[in-house]
């Protein structure tokens, strides 16, 4: 037997857990009840009236030239999110870049990824 600890066997992430219109993403922007401020990272939190936290990714070329770094930030959002979704709230969250994350390693931005949500469990 494996003495491995892994998240629940239903974390899954679905299609009920994103925020997908803009108007859902306006929102949260237009009036957030909480600015998390991490040094690359930054989200926005408002709670919701679903029965579950949301999640949102704005993530621009301008602060992420390339696809592949943009996608690589989504993917580390997303996973974290999935593991953790079972501690928050009914919360709506959006993730922004708020300056290159060039000189920033895989480690040190699941840190930042983390402290955000670990933020948000608290209160």
């Amino acid at each position: 037997m494996s003495n491995t600890v892994s998240a629940s066997p239903n974390a899954r992430f679905t299609k009920a857990q994103r925020l997908l219109t803009p108007s859902s993403f306006r929102e949260v922007f237009d009036a957030p009840e909480r600015k998390l401020h991490q040094s690359h990272l930054m989200a926005f939190v408002r709670t919701n009236t679903h029965d579950q936290p949301r999640i949102g990714m704005a993530i621009t070329k301008r602060k992420v030239p390339t696809a592949v770094a943009r996608n690589l930030i989504k993917r580390h959002i997303r996973e974290q999110f999935r593991v953790k979704a079972i501690y928050l709230q009914n919360k709506d969250i959006v993730f922004i870049v708020k300056k290159s994350t060039k000189d920033l390693s895989n480690k040190d931005l699941i840190i930042e990824i983390n402290n955000i949500f670990k933020k948000i469990e608290i209160r």
